[in-house]
């Protein structure tokens, strides 16, 4: 008899936030590619999100609980296969800032990620955490300003490495453009001091590697300066001739398929590809956060999709956040769960069959 093959899993996110309804919407709508797939959560928070879809005169949407990954393939088509991770949660208020619900959600992404380095699911998906309630939720949350960094500390433990040993890096990617940063959830001041020459030049290296997987070729580079017109020449800041430029030489000195850097202004657009105009990039290396998110967000934040690379498991989310606004009231949108969801499979699949070509 074939093995299973392993499942996939979705960790549901703060339960305050729109996660929980999204997952639940996802699993109503396209219940065929949701096979194989289950959520590490709560199930009573599971089965409040499927009321909003009940609410708004949709069919019920069964919640089916599992004891562990390998049952979700016993799981009858259409229904939402749940593991309770932890302690049955207490219900939360929607919309509402929980020290409660951060908690949770913070032990849902640690249960899902042990069991990715683990092996026992082949990738993650991650619905939407409130960095205000994790940091509420105290030790040892607090301590990471979102799931990049508990991710990066998680597998640096697994593999019994310092965190520094174990560089990660966020790319936002829809179909028209991909962003790496250098740095994430820093202040603007700090995100300055993070553009050194070591940074970016990693950076530059995990990218490559990364998307050299995803692509089946050396992917097409182009870095972003940091100032106005990147610099001109040191006219409006130094960054670029003596840091940036630097890194970019040595990556292409490396085999890196490398250039830049490239006025900020300007690259997204070039590296954009659409049916009309194919991209001159296979991906644009921000210097900071917003630089690199706020083109990719424009262009739609329901297809967009974050991943984490440098990692030695596949993980990807949603681009958006818990929205706690219209939490609760049944009209979050779930196509880029959808988007995640897909980028994962894809990823995961890729992964494995290179890394099957290699044994053989």
């Amino acid at each position: 008899m074939t093995p299973s093959p392993l499942p996939l899993v979705i960790t549901m996110g703060d339960a305050a936030g729109i996660g929980p309804e999204i997952i639940a919407r996802t699993f109503r709508d396209t219940p065929e590619a949701m096979r194989g797939i289950f959520v590490a959560g709560d199930v009573g928070t599971m089965r409040r999100a499927t009321q909003l879809l009940v609410a708004a005169g949709q069919p019920v949407v069964p919640v089916a609980v599992i004891g562990a990954p390998s049952e979700v393939w016993q799981v009858p088509p259409r229904c939402i296969p749940v593991m309770q991770v932890e302690r049955a949660l207490t219900s939360v208020p929607w919309g509402q800032v929980s020290a409660q619900a951060g908690a949770f959600a913070g032990r849902c992404v640690l249960w899902a990620a042990q069991a990715a380095l683990r092996k026992e699911v082949r990738a993650m998906v991650t619905a939407p955490l409130h960095k205000e309630a994790l940091s509420a939720a105290g030790a040892p949350f607090d301590q990471f300003p979102g799931h990049t960094e508990m991710l990066q500390d998680c597998a640096a433990r697994f593999l019994g490495r310092p965190v520094d040993e174990v560089p990660v890096r966020m790319m936002l990617a829809n179909e028209e453009l991909r962003t790496v940063l250098v740095s994430i959830h820093v202040s603007m001041r700090d995100a300055l001091d993070a553009v050194t020459y070591d940074n970016v030049l990693q950076t530059l290296h995990i990218s490559h590697a990364a998307l050299s997987m995803v692509l089946g070729r050396s992917p097409r580079i182009a870095v972003a300066g940091l100032n106005p017109h990147a610099g001109e020449g040191g006219l409006f800041g130094r960054e670029e001739v003596d840091t940036i430029a630097p890194a970019v030489a040595a990556a292409r000195a490396a085999g890196l398929d490398v250039s830049g850097p490239w006025p900020p202004d300007t690259v997204f657009m070039r590296a954009r590809n659409t049916a009309q105009r194919p991209g001159e990039f296979d991906v644009v290396v921000a210097m900071y956060h917003d630089q690199g998110l706020i083109p990719v967000k424009y262009l739609g934040v329901e297809t967009g999709v974050n991943v984490t690379l440098g990692l030695p498991l596949v993980r990807t989310s949603p681009d958006h956040g818990t929205a706690f606004d219209i939490a609760g009231t049944g009209r979050a949108d779930a196509a880029s769960l959808g988007a995640a969801i897909r980028m994962a499979q894809g990823l995961s699949a890729t992964i494995n069959a290179s890394q099957s070509s290699d044994v053989h």
